[in-house]
Protein backbone atom coordinates (compact mmCIF):
# COMPACT_ATOMS: atom_id res chain seq x y z
CA UNK A 1 0.00 0.00 0.00
CA UNK A 2 1.00 3.55 -1.23
CA UNK A 3 0.73 6.55 0.88
CA UNK A 4 -1.94 7.88 -1.77
CA UNK A 5 -3.27 4.86 -3.36
CA UNK A 6 -6.57 5.71 -3.77
CA UNK A 7 -6.65 8.89 -4.27
CA UNK A 8 -7.16 10.67 -7.78
CA UNK A 9 -5.71 13.22 -9.22
CA UNK A 10 -6.67 15.48 -12.29
CA UNK A 11 -3.55 17.31 -14.02
CA UNK A 12 -4.96 20.19 -16.64
CA UNK A 13 -1.13 21.72 -16.09
CA UNK A 14 1.98 22.38 -18.34
CA UNK A 15 5.82 23.07 -18.23
CA UNK A 16 7.36 22.01 -15.50
CA UNK A 17 5.27 23.59 -11.85
CA UNK A 18 2.12 22.12 -12.26
CA UNK A 19 3.18 18.78 -13.51
CA UNK A 20 5.95 18.24 -10.85
CA UNK A 21 3.46 18.71 -8.11
CA UNK A 22 1.09 16.17 -10.21
CA UNK A 23 4.45 14.06 -10.18
CA UNK A 24 4.94 13.88 -6.71
CA UNK A 25 1.52 12.74 -5.93
CA UNK A 26 1.62 10.21 -8.60
CA UNK A 27 5.48 9.41 -6.86
CA UNK A 28 3.21 8.59 -3.98
CA UNK A 29 0.68 6.48 -5.43
CA UNK A 30 -2.28 8.51 -6.46
CA UNK A 31 -3.55 7.77 -9.65
CA UNK A 32 -2.98 10.95 -12.26
CA UNK A 33 -4.32 11.69 -15.31
CA UNK A 34 -2.51 14.20 -17.04
CA UNK A 35 -4.76 16.30 -19.78
CA UNK A 36 -3.17 17.54 -22.92
CA UNK A 37 -4.42 19.20 -25.96
CA UNK A 38 -5.44 17.52 -28.80
CA UNK A 39 -2.42 19.23 -31.04
CA UNK A 40 1.65 19.22 -29.32
CA UNK A 41 0.27 18.08 -25.99
CA UNK A 42 1.92 20.01 -22.77
CA UNK A 43 4.13 22.23 -24.72
CA UNK A 44 7.11 20.94 -22.61
CA UNK A 45 7.31 18.26 -25.32
CA UNK A 46 8.52 20.97 -27.97
CA UNK A 47 11.27 22.31 -25.74
CA UNK A 48 14.54 21.53 -28.19
CA UNK A 49 17.42 21.46 -25.28
CA UNK A 50 19.46 23.91 -23.81
CA UNK A 51 23.36 24.70 -24.34
CA UNK A 52 23.53 23.09 -27.34
CA UNK A 53 21.99 19.84 -26.23
CA UNK A 54 18.84 17.95 -27.12
CA UNK A 55 16.07 16.94 -25.21
CA UNK A 56 15.51 13.87 -27.27
CA UNK A 57 16.07 10.79 -25.96
CA UNK A 58 15.45 7.26 -28.10
CA UNK A 59 12.01 5.67 -29.39
CA UNK A 60 10.60 9.47 -29.82
CA UNK A 61 10.82 10.26 -25.88
CA UNK A 62 11.74 13.60 -24.36
CA UNK A 63 13.86 13.76 -21.20
CA UNK A 64 12.13 17.43 -20.65
CA UNK A 65 8.71 15.64 -20.06
CA UNK A 66 10.51 12.07 -18.78
CA UNK A 67 11.52 14.43 -15.96
CA UNK A 68 8.27 15.95 -14.71
CA UNK A 69 5.16 13.04 -15.58
CA UNK A 70 6.50 9.97 -14.65
CA UNK A 71 3.99 7.84 -12.51
CA UNK A 72 0.65 9.52 -14.76
CA UNK A 73 -1.55 8.39 -17.29
CA UNK A 74 -2.22 10.66 -19.98
CA UNK A 75 -4.86 11.21 -22.26
CA UNK A 76 -5.49 14.50 -24.72
CA UNK A 77 -8.62 16.65 -24.70
CA UNK A 78 -10.22 19.34 -26.57
CA UNK A 79 -11.58 21.28 -23.76
CA UNK A 80 -12.98 24.60 -25.78
CA UNK A 81 -15.58 22.15 -26.80
CA UNK A 82 -18.47 20.98 -24.67
CA UNK A 83 -18.16 16.95 -25.00
CA UNK A 84 -14.67 18.06 -24.07
CA UNK A 85 -15.62 20.13 -21.23
CA UNK A 86 -18.10 17.29 -20.40
CA UNK A 87 -15.41 14.48 -20.06
CA UNK A 88 -13.62 16.43 -17.53
CA UNK A 89 -16.44 17.53 -15.50
CA UNK A 90 -16.50 13.47 -15.27
CA UNK A 91 -13.40 13.37 -14.46
CA UNK A 92 -13.38 15.99 -11.45
CA UNK A 93 -16.65 13.75 -9.85
CA UNK A 94 -14.53 11.09 -9.42
CA UNK A 95 -11.38 12.79 -8.42
CA UNK A 96 -9.86 14.08 -5.09
CA UNK A 97 -7.42 16.34 -6.91
CA UNK A 98 -7.59 19.42 -9.43
CA UNK A 99 -4.44 20.85 -10.42
CA UNK A 100 -3.96 23.73 -13.07
CA UNK A 101 -1.63 25.79 -13.30
CA UNK A 102 -2.99 28.57 -16.51
CA UNK A 103 -3.10 32.22 -16.05
CA UNK A 104 -6.07 33.61 -13.86
CA UNK A 105 -8.91 33.80 -15.93
CA UNK A 106 -8.21 31.28 -17.83
CA UNK A 107 -9.77 28.03 -16.19
CA UNK A 108 -12.43 30.22 -15.63
CA UNK A 109 -12.94 31.16 -19.79
CA UNK A 110 -13.68 27.23 -20.23
CA UNK A 111 -15.53 26.70 -17.10
CA UNK A 112 -12.60 24.67 -15.27
CA UNK A 113 -12.65 27.44 -12.60
CA UNK A 114 -12.99 26.57 -8.10
CA UNK A 115 -16.19 27.44 -8.05
CA UNK A 116 -17.44 25.89 -10.99
CA UNK A 117 -15.73 22.74 -10.34
CA UNK A 118 -16.10 22.58 -6.63
CA UNK A 119 -19.93 23.11 -7.53
CA UNK A 120 -19.90 19.20 -9.19
CA UNK A 121 -17.10 17.95 -6.11
CA UNK A 122 -17.52 19.91 -2.91
CA UNK A 123 -14.77 17.95 -1.24
CA UNK A 124 -12.28 18.58 -4.51
CA UNK A 125 -9.12 20.19 -3.79
CA UNK A 126 -8.52 22.75 -6.10
CA UNK A 127 -4.75 23.32 -6.79
CA UNK A 128 -3.52 26.78 -9.03
CA UNK A 129 0.28 26.05 -9.68
CA UNK A 130 0.37 30.54 -9.90
CA UNK A 131 3.39 33.00 -10.96
CA UNK A 132 3.04 35.81 -8.46
CA UNK A 133 0.03 34.23 -6.40
CA UNK A 134 -3.84 34.87 -5.99
CA UNK A 135 -3.83 38.41 -5.05
CA UNK A 136 -2.49 41.77 -6.01
CA UNK A 137 -2.07 44.16 -9.75
CA UNK A 138 -0.38 41.46 -10.78
CA UNK A 139 -1.99 38.54 -10.10
CA UNK A 140 -3.16 37.60 -13.89
CA UNK A 141 0.56 37.87 -15.19
CA UNK A 142 2.39 35.61 -16.97
CA UNK A 143 5.70 34.53 -15.24
CA UNK A 144 8.19 31.61 -15.59
CA UNK A 145 11.33 30.69 -13.29
CA UNK A 146 13.79 33.47 -15.02
CA UNK A 147 11.06 35.48 -13.82
CA UNK A 148 10.77 33.90 -10.18
CA UNK A 149 14.27 33.61 -9.31
CA UNK A 150 14.71 37.56 -10.87
CA UNK A 151 11.61 38.69 -8.76
CA UNK A 152 12.18 36.71 -5.73
CA UNK A 153 15.85 38.25 -4.99
CA UNK A 154 17.60 34.82 -5.67
CA UNK A 155 19.27 35.71 -8.10
CA UNK A 156 21.12 38.85 -6.03
CA UNK A 157 21.57 36.47 -3.30
CA UNK A 158 24.17 34.16 -4.97
CA UNK A 159 27.83 34.11 -5.60
CA UNK A 160 30.01 37.28 -4.61
CA UNK A 161 29.99 40.68 -4.41
CA UNK A 162 31.60 42.20 -7.57
CA UNK A 163 29.34 39.63 -9.50
CA UNK A 164 26.00 40.88 -11.76
CA UNK A 165 22.57 38.95 -10.95
CA UNK A 166 23.40 34.78 -11.18
CA UNK A 167 20.82 32.54 -13.06
CA UNK A 168 20.50 28.92 -10.91
CA UNK A 169 21.21 26.30 -13.86
CA UNK A 170 18.53 24.53 -12.80
CA UNK A 171 14.95 25.71 -12.43
CA UNK A 172 14.86 25.79 -8.93
CA UNK A 173 11.80 28.18 -9.15
CA UNK A 174 9.46 26.04 -10.53
CA UNK A 175 11.04 23.27 -8.92
CA UNK A 176 10.40 24.73 -5.64
CA UNK A 177 6.64 26.18 -6.52
CA UNK A 178 6.24 22.41 -7.33
CA UNK A 179 7.14 21.18 -3.82
CA UNK A 180 5.21 23.61 -2.20
CA UNK A 181 2.11 22.90 -4.16
CA UNK A 182 2.29 19.35 -3.28
CA UNK A 183 3.01 20.88 0.13
CA UNK A 184 -0.59 22.15 0.12
CA UNK A 185 -2.36 19.54 -1.94
CA UNK A 186 -1.21 17.29 0.76
CA UNK A 187 -2.65 19.43 3.63
CA UNK A 188 -5.93 20.06 2.11
CA UNK A 189 -6.32 16.48 1.48
CA UNK A 190 -5.80 15.87 5.50
CA UNK A 191 -8.11 18.92 6.39
CA UNK A 192 -11.01 17.05 3.92
CA UNK A 193 -10.34 13.90 5.60
CA UNK A 194 -10.95 15.84 8.98
CA UNK A 195 -13.57 18.41 8.22
CA UNK A 196 -15.11 17.09 5.65
CA UNK A 197 -14.22 20.34 3.08
CA UNK A 198 -13.05 20.66 -0.43
CA UNK A 199 -10.55 24.29 -0.60
CA UNK A 200 -8.73 25.78 -3.65
CA UNK A 201 -5.13 25.60 -2.97
CA UNK A 202 -2.39 28.37 -4.32
CA UNK A 203 1.70 28.08 -4.54
CA UNK A 204 3.27 30.94 -6.62
CA UNK A 205 7.05 30.85 -7.90
CA UNK A 206 7.71 34.18 -5.94
CA UNK A 207 6.07 32.80 -2.72
CA UNK A 208 7.66 29.33 -3.14
CA UNK A 209 11.30 30.98 -3.66
CA UNK A 210 10.56 33.50 -0.87
CA UNK A 211 10.26 30.54 1.54
CA UNK A 212 13.55 28.92 0.36
CA UNK A 213 14.92 32.14 1.30
CA UNK A 214 13.10 32.25 4.88
CA UNK A 215 16.56 32.60 7.25
CA UNK A 216 17.76 36.00 5.00
CA UNK A 217 14.30 37.84 4.69
CA UNK A 218 13.17 37.23 8.34
CA UNK A 219 16.47 38.67 9.15
CA UNK A 220 16.09 41.59 6.73
CA UNK A 221 12.67 41.97 8.32
CA UNK A 222 13.60 42.15 12.03
CA UNK A 223 17.10 42.85 12.08
CA UNK A 224 16.78 45.73 9.63
CA UNK A 225 20.18 44.68 7.48
CA UNK A 226 20.37 42.01 3.99
CA UNK A 227 22.70 39.29 4.14
CA UNK A 228 25.22 40.33 2.48
CA UNK A 229 26.78 38.38 -0.73
CA UNK A 230 30.36 36.89 0.61
CA UNK A 231 33.28 37.19 -1.26
CA UNK A 232 35.59 34.70 -0.10
CA UNK A 233 38.59 36.37 0.26
CA UNK A 234 36.60 38.14 3.02
CA UNK A 235 34.76 35.09 3.96
CA UNK A 236 33.36 35.46 8.23
CA UNK A 237 34.93 31.80 8.54
CA UNK A 238 37.55 30.52 6.42
CA UNK A 239 37.39 26.86 7.51
CA UNK A 240 33.55 27.12 6.81
CA UNK A 241 34.21 27.85 2.29
CA UNK A 242 35.72 25.81 0.04
CA UNK A 243 38.67 25.29 -2.12
CA UNK A 244 40.09 23.95 -5.17
CA UNK A 245 42.89 20.90 -5.24
CA UNK A 246 45.89 20.30 -7.52
CA UNK A 247 43.64 18.44 -9.81
CA UNK A 248 41.49 21.18 -10.14
CA UNK A 249 38.32 19.67 -7.93
CA UNK A 250 37.10 21.70 -5.03
CA UNK A 251 36.40 20.52 -1.17
CA UNK A 252 34.53 22.41 0.93
CA UNK A 253 34.83 22.66 4.61
CA UNK A 254 31.69 22.45 7.16
CA UNK A 255 33.71 23.65 10.35
CA UNK A 256 30.98 25.89 11.69
CA UNK A 257 32.27 25.40 15.19
CA UNK A 258 35.56 26.58 14.33
CA UNK A 259 36.97 26.92 17.16
CA UNK A 260 36.11 23.34 18.41
CA UNK A 261 38.07 22.04 15.44
CA UNK A 262 40.69 24.49 14.53
CA UNK A 263 43.39 22.12 16.68
CA UNK A 264 42.84 19.02 14.65
CA UNK A 265 42.58 21.05 11.68
CA UNK A 266 45.53 22.88 11.42
CA UNK A 267 47.28 19.43 12.42
CA UNK A 268 45.24 17.36 9.71
CA UNK A 269 46.73 20.32 7.08
CA UNK A 270 50.08 20.12 8.40
CA UNK A 271 49.70 23.60 9.32
CA UNK A 272 50.57 23.73 12.87
CA UNK A 273 52.18 26.95 13.14
CA UNK A 274 48.58 28.66 12.83
CA UNK A 275 46.87 27.04 15.73
CA UNK A 276 48.14 29.86 18.14
CA UNK A 277 49.21 31.93 15.87
CA UNK A 278 47.43 35.48 17.50
CA UNK A 279 45.51 36.20 13.90
CA UNK A 280 44.34 33.36 13.88
CA UNK A 281 43.58 31.52 17.33
CA UNK A 282 40.02 32.01 17.53
CA UNK A 283 36.84 32.91 15.56
CA UNK A 284 36.78 36.12 16.25
CA UNK A 285 40.79 36.65 14.94
CA UNK A 286 40.15 34.26 11.80
CA UNK A 287 37.21 36.80 10.89
CA UNK A 288 39.02 39.84 11.15
CA UNK A 289 41.83 38.11 9.56
CA UNK A 290 40.45 36.23 6.57
CA UNK A 291 42.30 37.81 4.17
CA UNK A 292 45.81 36.49 5.40
CA UNK A 293 44.24 33.19 5.91
CA UNK A 294 41.81 32.20 2.94
CA UNK A 295 45.19 32.46 0.56
CA UNK A 296 47.41 29.97 3.19
CA UNK A 297 44.63 27.50 3.01
CA UNK A 298 44.06 27.66 -1.05
CA UNK A 299 48.09 27.20 -1.26
CA UNK A 300 47.81 24.54 0.90
CA UNK A 301 44.54 22.48 -0.59
CA UNK A 302 46.30 23.05 -4.16
CA UNK A 303 49.37 21.26 -3.30
CA UNK A 304 47.37 17.44 -3.15
CA UNK A 305 44.52 15.95 -5.25
CA UNK A 306 41.26 15.97 -4.27
CA UNK A 307 41.26 12.34 -3.25
CA UNK A 308 44.51 12.65 -1.00
CA UNK A 309 42.64 15.17 0.92
CA UNK A 310 39.45 13.09 1.02
CA UNK A 311 41.56 10.73 3.09
CA UNK A 312 43.32 13.29 4.99
CA UNK A 313 40.12 14.78 6.25
CA UNK A 314 38.16 11.56 7.06
CA UNK A 315 41.01 10.23 8.97
CA UNK A 316 40.76 13.46 11.31
CA UNK A 317 37.27 13.14 11.56
CA UNK A 318 36.31 16.40 10.22
CA UNK A 319 33.26 17.56 8.43
CA UNK A 320 33.49 18.79 4.57
CA UNK A 321 32.69 17.30 1.51
CA UNK A 322 33.42 16.96 -2.28
CA UNK A 323 32.18 19.82 -4.45
CA UNK A 324 30.38 17.90 -6.52
CA UNK A 325 29.58 18.35 -10.39
CA UNK A 326 25.65 16.45 -11.62
CA UNK A 327 28.41 14.13 -13.45
CA UNK A 328 29.81 13.38 -9.92
CA UNK A 329 26.30 13.79 -7.97
CA UNK A 330 25.40 10.77 -9.66
CA UNK A 331 27.57 8.47 -8.74
CA UNK A 332 28.10 9.53 -6.13
CA UNK A 333 27.81 6.38 -3.27
CA UNK A 334 25.56 8.19 -0.57
CA UNK A 335 23.02 9.16 -3.22
CA UNK A 336 22.75 5.64 -4.86
CA UNK A 337 22.76 3.98 -1.29
CA UNK A 338 19.68 6.23 -0.29
CA UNK A 339 18.02 5.48 -3.66
CA UNK A 340 17.51 9.43 -4.12
CA UNK A 341 19.24 8.61 -7.46
CA UNK A 342 17.03 5.36 -8.45
CA UNK A 343 17.31 2.52 -11.38
CA UNK A 344 13.97 2.10 -13.34
CA UNK A 345 13.27 0.18 -15.92
CA UNK A 346 11.65 1.99 -18.53
CA UNK A 347 9.12 0.32 -21.18
CA UNK A 348 10.74 2.22 -24.24
CA UNK A 349 14.37 3.56 -23.24
CA UNK A 350 15.53 0.11 -21.01
CA UNK A 351 16.84 0.40 -17.55
CA UNK A 352 17.86 4.02 -17.06
CA UNK A 353 18.33 6.39 -13.48
CA UNK A 354 16.14 8.63 -12.81
CA UNK A 355 15.94 11.20 -9.82
CA UNK A 356 14.33 8.93 -7.13
CA UNK A 357 11.75 10.49 -4.26
CA UNK A 358 13.86 11.93 -1.41
CA UNK A 359 11.79 10.92 1.22
CA UNK A 360 12.01 7.19 2.35
CA UNK A 361 8.87 5.39 4.01
CA UNK A 362 9.40 2.35 6.37
CA UNK A 363 5.63 1.02 6.02
CA UNK A 364 4.20 2.84 2.63
CA UNK A 365 7.24 3.05 0.76
CA UNK A 366 7.59 5.28 -2.54
CA UNK A 367 8.22 4.02 -6.17
CA UNK A 368 8.73 4.69 -10.19
CA UNK A 369 6.06 2.61 -11.17
CA UNK A 370 4.73 4.36 -14.93
CA UNK A 371 7.31 6.22 -17.59
CA UNK A 372 5.78 9.83 -18.62
CA UNK A 373 2.53 9.18 -20.67
CA UNK A 374 3.26 9.22 -24.56
CA UNK A 375 0.44 11.74 -25.91
CA UNK A 376 -3.13 10.32 -25.31
CA UNK A 377 -1.19 7.25 -24.58
CA UNK A 378 -4.41 6.04 -21.93
CA UNK A 379 -7.39 8.11 -23.44
CA UNK A 380 -9.09 5.22 -24.39
CA UNK A 381 -8.33 3.31 -21.67
CA UNK A 382 -9.76 6.40 -18.83
CA UNK A 383 -12.82 7.00 -21.12
CA UNK A 384 -13.78 3.42 -20.94
CA UNK A 385 -13.44 3.56 -16.72
CA UNK A 386 -15.55 6.75 -17.52
CA UNK A 387 -18.67 4.97 -18.75
CA UNK A 388 -17.99 5.44 -22.48
CA UNK A 389 -18.52 3.22 -25.34
CA UNK A 390 -15.57 2.18 -28.08
CA UNK A 391 -17.96 3.66 -30.36
CA UNK A 392 -18.70 6.92 -28.21
CA UNK A 393 -14.78 6.75 -28.30
CA UNK A 394 -14.58 6.70 -32.35
CA UNK A 395 -17.19 9.76 -32.64
CA UNK A 396 -14.97 11.86 -30.21
CA UNK A 397 -12.45 11.27 -32.14
CA UNK A 398 -14.34 11.80 -35.35
CA UNK A 399 -15.37 15.28 -33.87
CA UNK A 400 -12.03 16.10 -32.68
CA UNK A 401 -12.71 16.24 -28.96
CA UNK A 402 -9.97 13.77 -28.21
Amino acid sequence: MMPLEGIRVVDWSAWQQGPVASMMLGDLGADVIKIETREGGDPGRGIIGTGGHSFDLAEGRHAYIEAHNRNKRGITLDVRKDKGREIMYQLVKQADVFVQNFRQGVAARWGLDYQTLSGINHRLVYATASSWGPEGPESNRRGYDYLGQARSGFMSAVGEPDMPPLLAASPIADQMGAIMLAYGILAALFARDRLGVGQEVNASLLGSMIWLQCLSINTSLLAGWEMPRQAKSQVWNPVYCHYKCSDGKWIALGLLQSDRYWADFCKAMELEELEKDPRFENLVQRAINSKELVPILESRFASKPSDEWVEVLQQAELLFCRVNTISDLINDPQVTANDYITEYDHPALGKVNMVGFPIHMSETPVSVRMPAPELGQHTEEVLLELGYSWEDIVKLREEEVI
